[in-house]
C-alpha cells in the first residue's frame, strides 16, 4: 500500500489526476487547492464546472482548514453517522476558487478508509473525489465498469482494491450556519 501512497502523492504534487478507491465508489482526484488539477477533472468528466465537486479530507483538523466556522453539529452528526456521508458547508477556504460553489459552500467528507486516510495525512490537504464517470453516465459499481476514457483521462490508476463492488455514493447533506440542514442525497 505505501508503493501506492507514494505514487499518487508524486502525481497529485505534480498536478495530475489519479483514479483511486475510496470509502464508497473509485474517485476522480487531484490536488484540491490546484485551480488546474481541478479544471482538468472538470474536463475529463465534460461537465460544467458551476456543478460542485466532493473533496476529501483526513479528519477534523484538516476540515476545519478549508471550512471557515465548521458547526458544531457537523461533528455530532460524523460521530453518529453508520454510512459515509459528505456534508456540504457554509464559506469554504483555502481551496481552489473553481471548486467551491457559486455560493461559496463545499462539500467535504472524512472517508472511513485506511487508504484514503493515510494518502490524505501524506499529502496533509484536501483532495478532490468525484465518481470515475463522465457526466451523465451511471456511477461504476466497481473497477471494471470505469470506461476507457476516464481509464486513459488519468495520469495514475491506484492498483488496490480492484476486486472491490461499491455499494453506492456517500449520503450529502448540506449543513448552513444558520443551524438548518438539508438532506441532498440519501
Amino acid at each position: 500500500m505505501q508503493t501506492e501512497i507514494n505514487k499518487a502523492l508524486q502525481i497529485l504534487k505534480q498536478g495530475g489526476l489519479i483514479l483511486y478507491p475510496t470509502d464508497t465508489v473509485w474517485g476522480i482526484g487531484c490536488d484540491a487547492t490546484n485551480p488546474e488539477a481541478v479544471k482538468k477533472v472538470f474536463e475529463l468528466k465534460q461537465r460544467e464546472d458551476s456543478k460542485a465537486l466532493i473533496c476529501l479530507v483526513a479528519d477534523d483538523r484538516m476540515l476545519n482548514k478549508y471550512v471557515k466556522k465548521v458547526p458544531e453539529v457537523a461533528f455530532n452528526i460524523l460521530d453518529v453517522a453508520d454510512n459515509p456521508i459528505t456534508i456540504i458547508y457554509d464559506d469554504a477556504q483555502n481551496l481552489a476558487e473553481n471548486l467551491i460553489a457559486e455560493d461559496h459552500t463545499i462539500a467535504i467528507r472524512i472517508p472511513n478508509d485506511d487508504f484514503c486516510f493515510q494518502l490524505l495525512r501524506r499529502f496533509n490537504g484536501a483532495i478532490v473525489s468525484t465518481s470515475a464517470n463522465t457526466s451523465g453516465q451511471p456511477t461504476p459499481k466497481s473497477f471494471k465498469e470505469i470506461s476507457p476514457e476516464v481509464l486513459k483521462g488519468v495520469d495514475y490508476v491506484v492498483n488496490l482494491h480492484r476486486e472491490k463492488i461499491c455499494s453506492k455514493p456517500s449520503s450529502i447533506i448540506k449543513l448552513g450556519n444558520d443551524g438548518k440542514v438539508q438532506v441532498i442525497r440519501k
